[in-house]
């Protein structure tokens, strides 16, 4: 909080005292002044609530559909060399390409309205939950494994009762490095024939010199991000006690 104050007190006074131009820096009364006519009057002809909701479906829906496929076939991958050997090569070809490398390619094939910003999203969550799940799988401890054997289970009850719940506190890990690589995506995703979101506010307000607004959709995403992020560790905390105790 003093940090947060103390930013704030240095953002105040070299823009009151035009250290630097409002051009580049607008001061907090100017952006707060945007923020509460975005709240009133909202941005071409959507309220702040629209673009917020927006970018938000785009963003969430993603993640469900990323978490709800990495993590299988993540936790199968680590679990079978096999399986790894087919889908790691084609995971790793992308994984590191740029998002806007594709997303023409997206466009193309899936249209210019939210099916390809959310497969986008898609793509950029996938991958860090992919690899931290299939890396969780393989530091499983092998006594447990062998201790679970040795009682008579089989491989499914291996997985579900030993594998999953000892990678659970990686994956959730994975999730919030997923969450901040697709919000930043976020931005590429909403550039192209969108109409509302706040990544789209944003670039739309630079066209024309709107810093106030700029700043407005920065620190909102910001804030949200934030937010997200809190819940997630809060969760964590309370889920994985244990985890970092063992010894």
């Amino acid at each position: 909080m003093a940090s947060i104050a103390l930013l704030m007190l240095i953002w105040t006074v070299s823009t009151n005292l035009r250290w630097i131009d409002p051009f580049f820096l607008p001061s907090p009364q100017s952006v707060w002044a945007a923020f509460l006519d975005l709240i009133w009057e909202g941005y071409k002809g959507s309220s702040l609530g629209t673009h917020v909701l927006n970018s938000l479906y785009r963003l969430f829906l993603a993640l469900v559909l990323a978490f709800f496929t990495a993590v299988p076939l993540g936790i199968l991958c680590g679990y079978s060399k096999y399986i790894l050997a087919i889908f790691d090569p084609i995971i790793e070809f992308y994984r590191p390409l740029p998002p806007l490398a594709y997303y023409a390619l997206l466009v193309l094939w899936l249209g210019i309205d939210n099916t390809s910003k959310i497969a986008l999203l898609f793509l950029s969550a996938f991958a860090p939950l992919f690899i931290a799940t299939v890396s969780s799988v393989q530091r499983v401890p092998r006594d447990r494994i062998n201790s679970a054997l040795s009682l008579g289970a089989t491989k499914t009850k291996i997985l579900v009762h030993i594998v999953l719940p000892s990678c659970l506190p990686d994956i959730i890990t994975g999730l919030r490095t997923a969450i901040g690589v697709t919000y930043a995506t976020l931005v590429a995703a909403e550039m192209v024939a969108a109409t509302s979101g706040i990544g789209w506010m944003v670039l739309d307000a630079s066209k024309y010199l709107r810093s106030d607004i700029v700043f407005v959709g920065i620190i909102l995403m910001g804030g949200i991000a934030i937010l997200m992020d809190s819940i997630i560790r809060w969760y964590q905390r309370l889920q994985f006690h244990w985890v970092g105790r063992e010894g």
